[in-house]
């Protein structure tokens, strides 16, 4: 139930869902309380438009992706990949792809032939109001074994459903196996918080973060020009997205800050 509610009750704190809401609120008092009816839909207008330019979106997700910039990642003895980063072979995909997240299968693939730890350790499960078929560590072992990483290399942890299990169950196969140091790989926006946890477990875990969102470049290009300034002040979808990944990781950490999982 806490998984459920915890995917739930969070989407109408996000600028979506709370604008959503806000326009209902106008719908039902436009006859009776027309003051009330516009204050709301100003409200949800004024939402939409500040989440949704790249100045606010992208200054949001800096805030995060920036905590644990790569420098030189050390050697370890295994390579923590965490899940969200695959879509299963459900037709018509003729096989599994990679989701957004989909950087974090290639950048362990890359640790590994950079001989940065002999083994992956993929962890997350499947929930199953997202529709049954294999888990998400067998989703990322089956691209690891297709671009040649052996699999004998490779550890499947099936059963975690979120970041906290992911740490649980990934401490258990650890302890199990004598291993005392980690990288982890994780987006870089998912990193602050996935660290804390892995620590708050006990596991020496050395961030090794991918899939940034956010470049100096990409900041450089937002005021770049009069042009440019102006155009990202306009709503834009992706940087809704942005801002709305952004806010989660926020929730997210106070959540699990309050459940003492951080």
């Amino acid at each position: 139930m806490f998984l459920y509610l915890s995917k739930l009750l969070p989407l109408f704190f996000y600028p979506l869902g709370l604008a959503c809401v806000s326009l209902v609120v106008a719908l039902v008092t436009l006859w009776k309380r027309p003051r009330t009816a516009a204050i709301a839909i100003a409200f949800a207008l004024s939402l939409l438009l500040f989440c949704s330019n790249a100045w606010i979106a992208k200054s949001l997700v800096r805030s995060l992706e920036w905590q644990n910039l790569p420098s030189q990642i050390p050697n370890a003895e295994a390579i923590v990949v965490l899940g969200g980063a695959t879509k299963s072979a459900f037709p018509p995909r003729p096989t599994v792809d990679l989701s957004e997240s989909g950087d974090r299968v290639i950048y362990a693939a890359q640790l590994y032939r950079q001989k940065k730890a002999p083994i992956i350790i993929l962890s997350g499960g499947r929930i199953d109001w997202r529709g049954s078929g294999s888990s998400e560590s067998a989703d990322m072992a089956t691209i690891l074994t297709s671009i040649g990483i052996p699999s004998e290399a490779i550890v499947q942890e099936p059963d975690s459903l979120n970041t906290y299990q992911n740490a649980v169950n990934v401490r258990k196969i650890l302890e199990s196996r004598g291993i005392s140091q980690v990288l982890l790989v994780t987006s870089a926006m998912h990193m602050p918080r996935s660290l804390q946890i892995f620590q708050r477990q006990g596991i020496n875990a050395i961030p090794a973060p991918t899939d940034f969102l956010v470049s100096e470049g990409e900041l450089q290009e937002l005021g770049g020009t009069p042009k440019a300034a102006i155009l990202n002040l306009l709503p834009d979808t992706d940087n809704l997205h942005q801002f709305t990944t952004a806010l989660k990781e926020y929730i997210g950490s106070l959540v699990y800050r309050l459940r003492g999982w951080l």
